[in-house]
């Protein structure tokens, strides 16, 4: 699966490598499951709603932390620059100090290592 993201446009950015895009492809899905916020949402270049920043804002986290991908090819596959993914993952860090929010981000990133297993 190869994401591609319209920006302004309507032309493709720059295609993820083939291990970045496996990755967001699989931190995609499980954000857009478990938040019930479709892709075409998260990638969106304006900003939405509040739940959905929130879980974009995750995502970019989970993509980061958890795949290992560049802060750069996720600022490119979000229509976003580095920096703008930089803060985000500052702010999910400084919201694990919440125990609750802390356990449920454990088990996603459970989730996807789990889901790396198979493929």
């Amino acid at each position: 699966m190869r994401i591609e993201t319209l920006h302004g446009n309507g032309r493709p950015e720059r295609p993820l490598r083939m291990r970045e895009d496996a990755g967001l492809a699989q931190v995609l899905a499980l954000i857009s499951r478990e938040k019930n916020t479709p892709i075409r949402l998260l990638v969106h270049v304006s900003r939405c709603q509040a739940d959905t920043a929130r879980a974009r804002q995750l995502a970019m986290y989970l993509a980061h932390v958890s795949k290992g991908i560049s802060l750069t090819a996720i600022g490119a596959a979000f229509g976003r620059d580095r920096t703008t993914v930089s803060y985000a993952c500052s702010l999910i860090e400084d919201l694990r100090d919440d125990a609750k929010f802390d356990a449920e981000l454990d088990r996603l990133e459970t989730l996807l290592v789990a889901g790396g297993e198979h493929e």
